[in-house]
């Protein structure tokens, strides 16, 4: 399983509970999409995932800033997901980060407000903040292979799934 998580705003401690907690231990994966804040942070994150692959966001400090990528691009399940905290210009802007690395979709964050969006030219998924959700609700993104493809779904650390979909193979 591949877990997306974003947005966690701490300064102690990776803020996880229920089933994200979950998720993110039995993650193959674990992609961050920023905004930890502080390395305790980070650390905690390393502490739970077995392989964490993140990036920094507008909120991190300089010792994440230092051991971590703006952006980068992660493969699973035969998806080539295209990562990144956020880009100004909205959706074009992110289709364009996403092309420029011939990835199949973006994974973001910053907004807080978990999304999948598969009308564009390319497929948007932001997991929403697990722990600071801003008016809306806390989430995460969990996604298994399928055939051809990835299934997936919007969760609460509650347990409520909220959101399906899938992302095919590119052809």
């Amino acid at each position: 399983m591949l877990t997306v998580v974003s947005d966690t705003h701490s300064t102690e401690g990776h803020r996880l509970t229920g089933r994200t907690l979950d998720a993110v231990r039995d993650a193959d994966v674990v992609v961050h999409v920023g905004d930890f804040m502080t390395e305790a942070v980070l650390d905690a994150f390393v502490d739970e995932a077995d392989t964490l692959r993140a990036v920094y966001g507008n909120n991190d400090d300089a010792g994440i800033r230092s051991r971590l990528p703006e952006s980068r691009t992660v493969e699973y399940g035969g998806i080539r997901f295209a990562v990144t905290h956020t880009r100004r210009g909205g959706s074009t802007a992110l289709t364009l980060f996403g092309r420029e690395r011939d990835a199949d979709a973006v994974i973001f964050g910053h907004s807080h407000r978990p999304t999948f969006d598969a009308t564009g030219p390319l497929t948007l998924l932001n997991p929403g903040s697990h722990a600071q959700p801003r008016g809306n609700r806390m989430a995460h993104a969990e996604l298994e292979e399928i055939e051809g493809g990835l299934r997936g779904r919007l969760c609460t650390p509650d347990g409520e799934v909220f959101e399906t979909f899938t992302i095919e193979k590119r052809k």
